[in-house]
């Protein structure tokens, strides 16, 4: 028989035993708990350890345009020259000309993406760089040169002299998928090398003025400077540019937008190939389907781009398309959303033919439409409607005309073109409207101009960044004048 205070002794170590067990097993099952919290979230070190050293940190100096007017300056005067104190104690000195104001230089970021010296960033990072200087993650540093640029898409391709470089894999932005984990490497604000990570937020986004790229929309932390650098997922794939920011600030609030990559290789391929993008159109305005309107126009669901009007002689106008169409597949792809019509069409090969399907009257219809080549307003040609003018959209940024028979007489020419407009090259040396351009200097070779087609044929030779010296004439005294063609 056991004693009564034995019994109760044992129990109590049994209740102790069990409090203590439960105890462990709560520890326990809290480790694993917080164990497999940590395992879900990601690891980025070795993505950065292995795709950082293919980041690149690009530096480009922007030179300002001289002042349209020189500044006064202190002549030069011996000092035994009754003005020479006069000068000195009463007139400033100023900076040389037109070299007053120091040249601008931006920050931006890129990736290099064959190991020839190839590299992606944005084009805004360079334009109107008159140096590009990149460093490499080993702090190298090499000159760049621009091999191509595209504003519309905000891509551009660079390239330094060396091999063996390291280079990043390319990913599937099809495959992205919105609340997937993805990281940023880049240089904002100077910082070179630094790391930011967040999560897919939405895709295929449209911005204003940016119809032709179906932006990736984060909540990476991208500030200035990150401009041209990778967005990869976790593969350690590159799947983007981070090209812009929404900020009230003009520092970041949770909304960045990249370019997929899939956009910016197809830019850059036509840019080392053919100089320019080639883009598509055929010549449509058009709005979003709602509810109502699908109702409407008895679509079976609010999707399609639907056709506002149709411009005259256009290719959808010569295709068949009308006005009140509703636009659902354009060469094999869906049209959800009216903003995927313009990037579908203009992916399309200008000249070629493609299928189109529409609902028109409640009922589906298939037609073809040849389609054409779409031209960014700003570049076409100005035309004058009384002598005929070269549109400033050449790479020396000269609008010309020929000079009417009263200016020949006034002005004692007998052969020069007249600058009616100065833009981009012109527009930063000392060439004015009025200006007469008599001849043209290339290659060591020397051409008058006299006739507008002269002076367009030799324009559109010319190279990118290449440089160009012309002979201009101002009143009764003639000068040469040197500038960079634009790139």
């Amino acid at each position: 028989m056991i004693p009564a205070h034995s019994a109760r002794s044992a129990s109590s170590r049994i209740y102790l035993f069990a409090l203590w067990s439960g105890f462990v097993a709560l520890m326990l099952a809290g480790s694993l708990t917080r164990a497999a919290e940590l395992q879900a979230l990601p690891d980025f070190t070795r993505l950065v350890a292995s795709q950082g050293a293919a980041v690149v940190n690009i530096s480009a100096t922007q030179v300002r345009p001289p002042p349209q007017k020189q500044p006064f300056r202190q002549p030069e005067l011996d000092e035994s020259d009754p003005m020479f104190d006069f000068f000195r104690r009463f007139v400033p000195r100023m900076p040389d000309y037109p070299g007053a104001e120091p040249d601008d230089k931006s920050l931006g970021s890129g990736f290099i993406i064959s190991p020839d010296g190839y590299i992606l960033t944005n084009a805004h990072v360079v334009e109107e760089a008159e140096r590009i200087m990149v460093r490499l993650a080993d702090k190298r540093e090499f000159d760049a040169t621009v091999i191509g640029a595209d504003a519309r898409s905000d891509v551009a391709l660079i390239r330094i002299e060396a091999s063996s470089l390291p280079h990043v894999v390319l990913g599937d932005p099809e495959a992205l998928s919105v609340g997937e984990w993805v990281l940023a490497i880049g240089s904002p604000f100077g910082f070179e090398q630094s790391v930011t990570a967040g999560i897919v937020s939405a895709k295929g986004r449209s911005l204003p003025d940016e119809n032709f790229v179906p932006f990736i929309q984060t909540d990476v932390a991208i500030n200035p400077g990150n401009s041209g650098g990778p967005l990869f997922n976790l593969r350690g794939e590159v799947i983007g540019i981070n090209s812009q920011i929404y900020s009230r600030t003009g520092g970041f609030m949770g909304l960045s937008f990249a370019i997929p990559i899939d956009v910016a290789m197809d830019v850059q391929q036509q840019l080392r190939t053919k100089g320019r993008v080639e883009r598509g159109r055929i010549g449509v305005a058009i709005q979003e389907i709602t509810r109502d309107l699908a109702d409407s126009f008895g679509l079976p669901r609010a999707a399609g781009a639907l056709v506002s009007s149709v411009e005259a002689n256009s290719p959808a106008a010569i295709g068949g398309v009308e006005q009140g169409d509703v636009i659902v597949r354009f060469n094999g792809r869906s049209v959800e959303n009216s903003a995927d019509l313009p990037r579908i069409v203009a992916a399309a090969q200008p000249g070629s033919k493609v299928a189109v399907d529409i609902f028109r009257d409640g009922a589906p219809r298939a037609l073809t439409v040849a389609v054409g080549e779409w031209r960014d307003p700003e570049e076409e040609p100005v035309q004058d409607a009384v002598s005929g003018a070269a549109g400033a959209s050449n790479r020396l940024g000269l609008e010309l005309a020929a000079p009417t028979a009263q200016q020949r007489r006034e002005r004692n020419i007998t052969h020069g073109l007249v600058v009616q407009r100065v833009v981009g090259a012109a527009a930063r040396s000392e060439i004015v409207p009025g200006d007469v351009v008599l001849a043209l200097v290339a290659g060591g070779r020397q051409v008058k101009l006299d006739r507008l087609e002269d002076f367009e044929g030799l324009a559109a030779a010319l190279a990118p960044a290449q440089q160009v010296t012309l002979l201009v004439a101002r009143a009764q005294a003639t000068s040469y004048v040197s500038l960079r063609a634009e790139r």
